[in-house]
């Protein structure tokens, strides 16, 4: 068989096959660009929030535990501009140390407000270890950018929030924090 006749018969439709396989597999990991939830996950259990950046594929209402390997569960505080300030490191602790400044409808976010508990939203965010880790317009949230961009990874229940837990999440385009 002529080289030509090889290439077109064989090497072009793997090639092709191969290209559609990889395709397929876009989309399907947490903080994936999309445009619809089908391309985070054709079956269900993932959303694409179009409100960030190029898309983000994510699942809402995850708990501490129950995120993919690759993410962290986020909480964010949607216009959450508290008034009263309290220590996330010693609000609701038990003992001689622990403060009690925000109601029992709030929680001290760690940005050092009370905010109220039902305001609260959850996504899954992809993990990150760095900037480098995240995609064009996104920022790897630390403690420093969380506390001025917002979100803060959910604790287990009775723990204080862990900020060692970075995550990608859209960096502010105006200084606006969420």
């Amino acid at each position: 068989m002529p080289l030509r006749a090889l290439m077109f018969r064989v090497v072009i439709p793997a090639l092709s096959t191969a290209l559609l396989v990889l395709a397929g597999g876009c989309g399907d990991q947490i903080g994936d660009s999309c445009q619809i939830a089908s391309d985070c996950s054709p079956t269900g259990g993932r959303i694409c929030d179009t409100q960030s950046p190029d898309g983000y594929c994510t699942v809402i209402g995850c708990d501490f535990d129950t995120c993919p390997d690759e993410a962290v569960c986020v909480r964010f505080f949607p216009n959450a501009a508290g008034d009263i300030g309290c220590d996330p490191a010693t609000e609701d602790q038990p003992g001689a140390g622990g403060t009690d400044t925000c109601l029992p409808s709030q929680l001290c976010s760690i940005a050092g407000v009370c905010v109220e508990r039902t305001s609260e939203i959850r996504f899954c965010m992809k993990r990150c270890g760095g900037s480098n880790d995240c995609r064009e317009r996104y920022e790897c949230r630390d403690e420093a950018l969380m506390i001025a961009n917002g979100g803060e990874p959910v604790p287990e229940p009775g723990e204080p929030v862990n900020t060692d837990r970075s995550f990608c999440a859209a960096a502010p385009s105006n200084g606006d924090a969420e």
